[in-house]
């Protein structure tokens, strides 16, 4: 009778730890965010080319997400701000939902291996949803002359989800 005790107690503890690790309900759930976006979305690369600083937003480079691991689909901008600072934003994101999911900035181009993704970058958080418009402060002391792309990067399983190119 305790050998069927002990081997229930060990399977409920492995069950356990296995849904708390892989977390499987994600594969059905949706976290959409709608955030205003800084700029309307462009669908190539632009820059400025006006003598004067705008006035608003200036997308700097833009491009459209490549799947990896998980279908993904919608377009990655990076924005220069008045001040000067940056952001990227996402316009129409969607992919699958994850358990660790995080947005870097890579130093890889967007057409890199898969495993290649998880060195060489600069972490701008958890993202914030899987579906919908979203936008991430870069640090002001990210070097964005190696920037290449920004992924969706999933932590836990050294996994992307999808890039997209950035290169200005």
């Amino acid at each position: 009778m305790s050998t069927r005790r002990f081997l229930l107690l060990g399977l409920v503890v492995v069950l356990g730890v296995g849904l708390y690790f892989f977390q499987p309900w994600r594969l059905l759930t949706n976290r959409t965010t709608a955030e205003t976006l800084l700029v309307p979305t462009v669908s190539s690369t632009s820059t400025s080319s006006s003598a004067q600083a705008p006035a608003g937003p200036v997308a700097v480079a833009s491009g459209m997400f490549r799947s990896l691991e998980h279908e993904t689909t919608g377009t990655a901008t990076l924005v220069r701000l008045p001040d000067g600072r940056h952001s990227v934003q996402f316009a129409g994101l969607n992919t699958s939902d994850g358990p660790d999911l995080y947005v870097y900035l890579s130093d890889k181009e967007s057409t890199a291996a898969e495993k290649e993704f998880g060195t060489g970058f600069t972490s701008l958080g958890k993202l914030k949803g899987n579906r919908g418009d979203q936008v991430y402060e870069i640090p002001a002391e990210v070097n964005l002359s190696s920037v290449r792309s920004v992924v969706i990067w999933c932590k836990r399983f050294s996994a992307g989800f999808g890039v997209a190119p950035l290169a200005s």
